[in-house]
């Protein structure tokens, strides 16, 4: 069956994250008086930068900073990590007055805005599968003005809760905000009360600037506004979640952040695997998925993996088409994966071949498989460890430029795609080798 959009009247991907830099910091002391909170460092990056990591996984091109504090410092410091970032992504900074709040800066910011856009903290980070919230929020009807993403604690003292309509049950109407939760009775101490907090994660219609004002807090004032009109949805999420906001936690952040952070990686080719080869495929009304392919790639980044597509497009240099034509293709190739709960976090392809007959393209690249440039760019970028990752192929090119990058290598035959790779992400490299799993005819 070719595929056409899955969600016809939206996309599910968007290009833009908004994010609240502008904090004093005050509980972390001194560490704040000469750099903001969201730049101080953790491990062998500022903070920011491995949020803005992250946040590429999931199709972001441009990321919008809303700063106050230190704000000259920022801006300073964010030229140094973008240049440390895996894939482009565009920084704009927009300077709130001092005191706006959270909800203020966003009311300032309102130019820059797109039409839908994700909102986060900058102080903190839930290391979860972002794709199903931006599924969800392209489902959701135009009543809706916002998704929050939830996260339950079994001690939610520190944090706002967030009470909803059976969310457990699918009704995922949010009903109200707590600042704090209050003190239980029924002999539940107030050392243990849980609850579901805001995990400072928010995918927003550009439509709540009716609800902003140029002072305003987002949890005081705009959320519980926009959940008594029956406007924001909510979905609850697992995951590692850290808030470097006070001196325990950040300094927890330095060595979990790199430990949780750095991801094994499944490389996958593209024709063959991820689609049915029909031969130079170069635009979506030619390309056919691959029975399991969206299921396969859903699942690994439910799982906490990397997904990198890696593909030869000898397709350019024979005159087929172009590299803009490639581009377009991933880009909705892309947008399939997100609707479904998955992504792919970042593409490498070769448009060169010694036999084109395009001149410029006529020519062989260390990128072209089964030499492994594409493999170990990747590699390099994302700081992937080749010996927790898996490279999936459907050509003995695709094994050969596995093997000279240190990935284990495993070739489909056919069949589901799924049934193939869910076993190998189940038990990694080492472990899977010994029982391989065969494809279906």
């Amino acid at each position: 069956m070719k595929m056409s959009a899955l969600f016809p009247g939206r996309s599910a991907g968007l290009r833009q994250c908004v994010i609240l830099v502008g904090g004093l910091g005050t509980r972390l002391g001194a560490l704040t008086e000469l750099l903001p909170k969201p730049v101080l460092p953790c491990g062998d990056r500022p903070f920011l930068a491995w949020l803005l990591r992250e946040l590429s996984r999931f199709g972001f091109k441009e990321a919008v900073l809303l700063a106050g504090h230190l704000s000259d410092t920022l801006a300073e410091q964010v030229a140094e990590l973008a240049k440390t970032l895996p894939r482009p992504l565009r920084i704009v900074i927009s300077n709130e007055p001092l005191g706006a709040g959270t909800g203020g800066a966003l009311y300032h910011a309102h130019a820059l805005l797109d039409e839908r856009f994700l909102l986060c903290n900058g102080d903190s980070l839930l290391d979860t599968n972002l794709a199903a919230l931006l599924a969800a929020f392209a489902d959701d009807d135009d009543s809706v003005y916002g998704r929050i993403l939830l996260r339950h604690l079994d001690d939610a003292r520190r944090y706002g809760v967030v009470t909803t309509e059976n969310l457990t049950l699918g009704r995922d109407l949010v009903t109200g905000f707590l600042e704090r939760p209050p003190a239980a009775a029924n002999g539940i101490t107030p050392g243990d009360i849980p609850g579901d907090i805001n995990a400072g994660i928010y995918l927003l219609d550009r439509r709540i600037h009716s609800y902003l004002r140029p002072v305003c807090s987002l949890e005081r004032d705009i959320m519980p506004a926009l959940a008594r009109d029956g406007r924001l949805r909510a979905m609850r999420a697992d995951g590692f979640f850290i808030d470097i906001g006070v001196p325990e936690d950040f300094a927890r952040a330095q060595n979990e952040l790199p430990r949780r952070l750095h991801r094994p990686a499944l490389f996958l080719d593209r024709d063959g695997v991820i689609n049915v080869d029909h031969g130079y495929v170069g635009s979506s009304d030619r390309f056919e998925f691959m029975p399991g392919a969206r299921e396969t790639i859903a699942a690994a980044t439910q799982s906490g993996w990397h997904v990198f597509i890696v593909t030869n497009q000898s397709g350019v240099a024979r005159g087929y088409y172009d590299e803009a034509a490639v581009r377009r293709l991933h880009a909705w190739l892309t947008e399939q994966v997100i609707a479904v709960g998955g992504t792919i976090d970042d593409v490498r392809y070769c448009p060169y071949h010694p036999e084109g007959s395009v001149a410029a393209y006529r020519r062989s690249s260390d990128w072209r498989k089964p030499a492994p440039g594409m493999l170990l760019d990747l590699i390099r970028r994302w700081q992937v460890d080749p010996a927790t990752s898996i490279m999936i192929g459907d050509q003995e090119s695709d094994m050969a430029a596995a093997a000279a990058a240190g990935v284990a290598a495993f070739r489909f035959t056919g069949g589901n795609l799924a049934e193939f790779v869910l076993p190998l992400l189940q038990n990694p490299p080492a472990a899977a080798t010994a029982t391989l799993p065969q494809a279906s005819a």
